[in-house]
């Protein structure tokens, strides 16, 4: 494992003979594509012997040969404990709770409770990512302060968390029979760190305002991940929003800001890390979608994808001797100790929010929430920390809103108009 960098550190020198110096060694440390194939090469230094154990217990049959103590937890693992469900939908979100005699103002409540949850949660965390990426910590008047650098850290750091309050909920709640495998939750977890080591990571090249935009126009590789991993097909309109939010993400990048700084500027590095954590992410939704054939409950998704999770990241961190280093900056910094964990509790909170709106309210009402608070997020980050937006960007902004929600508008008509259709006809599947 450290023979790569050592090799590429080492390339500059050889020619002339002189030794490796440690600025050297930093220089290729805080690349962002050489952090990216060292924590691959953690992530593979545990997949690649897992992936040989399950092919190995494959060719053995060892569900119908295996014995002793180990056979439940192999069998777990590897085979699962039920075939997938004849449906898809049955495996999916659990029914939405329709409303009962309960009170108008009781639905209200509920409502605005889930919408300031969402809000309160994902803006909170909005801003502590962007505080503790692109700012230092231990400034004074003297000293400049250090910057965190560890992206994979922070994905540690939420991913421990979610695992234990998913891990929490599944044992005090009434759940259903897990028969899933549970490497297949491994795909799913592997693309959900890099989605997010490469969402921390760009927030050292592009603003947030560029990176809220951006997530926005996932749509667009979502469908396609759709259209090649579940063989879904789409209806005219949404190819329609699709293209209006594109046009507008181009508008918001191509405009230019007079007083816009360095830390700001949108970089090709930065777009690069964001189309990686696009591309990532829409995998993960459309696997993890696959995976709701399995009978399971969205809490036991968010605990099988977090215990991979927890395992390929601090593997690799210990690999890397990165856990150390970054314990030792928390040490050193009690306002990062406290921004880490605030940023953990509210990934985790957040999470539980989602599955709580959706099955009170149905999806419709949690894009228009969390569409919402993407453009307070906008909001939010030009006024703490001072971004600039031009008159052409914020036409943008407006026309990729204004997309997302024709979207919800179009897809809540086609909802209702399905449901009228005659029992012999079945409507065009639909992101």
């Amino acid at each position: 494992r450290f023979c790569l960098p050592l090799m590429l550190a080492s390339l500059p020198t050889m020619a002339t003979g002189e030794e490796i110096t440690p600025a050297l060694q930093d220089s290729w440390g805080d690349f962002w594509l050489f952090r990216f194939f060292v924590n691959a090469a953690g992530y593979a230094s545990i997949v690649v012997p897992g992936f040989l154990l399950i092919q190995y217990f494959k060719r053995r049959n060892y569900l119908e040969t295996g014995r002793g103590i180990c056979f439940p937890v192999i069998k777990s693992c590897v085979f699962g404990s039920e075939v997938k469900s004849v449906h898809q939908d049955d495996g999916s979100l659990p029914p939405r709770a329709e409303p009962t005699e309960s009170s108008t103002a009781r639905q209200v409540f509920k409502l605005l409770f889930c919408a300031a949850g969402l809000q309160a949660s994902y803006l909170t965390w909005g801003v502590l990512q962007e505080r503790v990426m692109t700012r230092t910590y231990g400034a004074t008047e003297t000293d400049p302060g250090e910057k965190f650098k560890d992206s994979q850290f922070l994905v540690f750091m939420n991913r421990i968390l979610a695992f234990t309050v998913a891990g929490l909920y599944c044992a005090l709640t009434k759940q259903p029979r897990h028969g899933a495998p549970m490497y297949k939750y491994s795909f799913a977890s592997l693309s959900n760190i890099l989605s997010s080591w490469c969402q921390y990571e760009a927030l050292k090249y592009i603003s947030f305002p560029t990176q809220v935009l951006a997530k926005a126009s996932k749509v667009i590789p979502v469908m396609m991940m759709g259209k090649l991993v579940s063989r879904k097909s789409y209806e005219y309109w949404e190819y329609l929003t699709a293209a209006l939010i594109s046009v507008g993400v181009s508008m918001f990048l191509l405009s230019s800001a007079p007083n816009r700084t360095v830390s700001t500027v949108t970089t090709f590095s930065g777009i690069v890390l964001l189309a990686g954590y696009i591309i990532f992410d829409s995998f993960t939704s459309n696997w993890q979608d696959a995976l709701f054939t399995y009978k399971m409950s969205p809490v036991q998704m968010m605990f099988g994808v977090n215990v991979f999770s927890c395992l390929f990241t601090v593997g690799s961190l210990l690999e890397q001797g990165a856990l150390l280093e970054s314990l030792h900056f928390m040490a050193r910094h009690s306002e990062f100790t406290a921004h880490a964990m605030l940023l953990s509790v509210c990934s985790a909170c957040g999470q539980l929010f989602i599955f709580y709106t959706i099955n009170q309210f149905g999806a419709a009402v949690f894009t228009i929430i969390m569409t919402l608070r993407q453009a307070f997020a906008i909001l939010l980050s030009c006024l703490i920390y001072g971004h600039t937006v031009t008159v052409v960007g914020g036409l943008g902004i407006a026309v990729v809103f204004m997309a997302l929600f024709l979207r919800v508008y179009a897809r809540s008509r086609m909802k209702k108009r399905s449901k009228k259709l005659p029992p012999g006809e079945t409507p065009v599947q639909k992101v």
